[in-house]
């Protein structure tokens, strides 16, 4: 056998994982149709993507809205374990600041269940011959991502203090006000005080809300 047969003949595995039983099955059946794809194994959420993460696989195509964690999370878990794997997100969330969460944490592909080729192995096989699927709906918030930063007078840096910014960080990354109390050594009363603080700067309502806006902002950064 020649090594241009060989190579032909490689085979790569592929990790589902979708809490839809009805969409995970049509994924599993969508790689085990092709040749050069292995079906490494199928899991509904986190939990059971786990074990499945430590035998590397080549691809994982997964849901953001999984029931047990945001598959964001499973992508970080993914690279930390095996940086060479790919990940290819596949989900209804079309918003900009879960498509820039997912793309960060490692996916190399972005595909909305709304316009999913219908072949999804192809879609794989693209991918790993360096082809990103990316929606045409969410292609524009990469963009917007890679775009230089805006001006510092534009930027609203001054428009959070320091201590602030300090709390709004650790609300990007997942901290309650009593865990931020005890990391700044703060009273958990002054914490609720800087976030409502931020609220009315930022002139939102939520925690998700601030955090947005701060990132879009450039205020903040996620994952650090």
């Amino acid at each position: 056998m020649s090594m241009a047969e060989a190579e032909s003949l490689q085979t790569f595995t592929v990790l589902v994982v979708e809490d839809d039983v009805a969409i995970r099955q049509y994924f599993a059946n969508s790689v085990s149709r092709h040749k050069q794809l292995r079906l490494l194994g199928v899991a509904g959420g986190c939990r059971e993507a786990q074990p499945f993460l430590a035998m590397n696989p080549d691809v994982m195509l997964v849901d953001l809205g999984l029931p047990d964690c945001n598959g964001a999370e499973l992508i970080r878990s993914l690279k930390a374990a095996s940086p060479q794997s790919e990940a290819i997100v596949i989900t209804i969330f079309a918003d900009e600041f879960r498509v820039i969460e997912a793309i960060r944490a490692g996916a190399t592909g972005y595909i909305l269940k709304d316009a999913m080729p219908d072949d999804i192995g192809t879609a794989v096989m693209e991918m790993l011959a360096g082809i990103s699927p990316i929606s045409p709906a969410v292609a524009r918030y990469i963009i917007n991502a890679l775009r230089p930063d805006p001006s510092p007078e534009n930027s609203g840096d001054n428009l959070l203090s320091p201590r602030e910014l300090e709390v709004l960080q650790l609300v990007a990354r997942g901290y309650s006000r009593e865990e931020i109390a005890r990391l700044i050594d703060l009273s958990c009363h002054t914490v609720v005080a800087h976030i409502r603080s931020i609220y009315k700067k930022l002139q939102v309502h939520s925690r998700s809300e601030a955090v947005y806006e701060a990132y879009q902002m450039g205020l903040i950064k996620l994952n650090d």
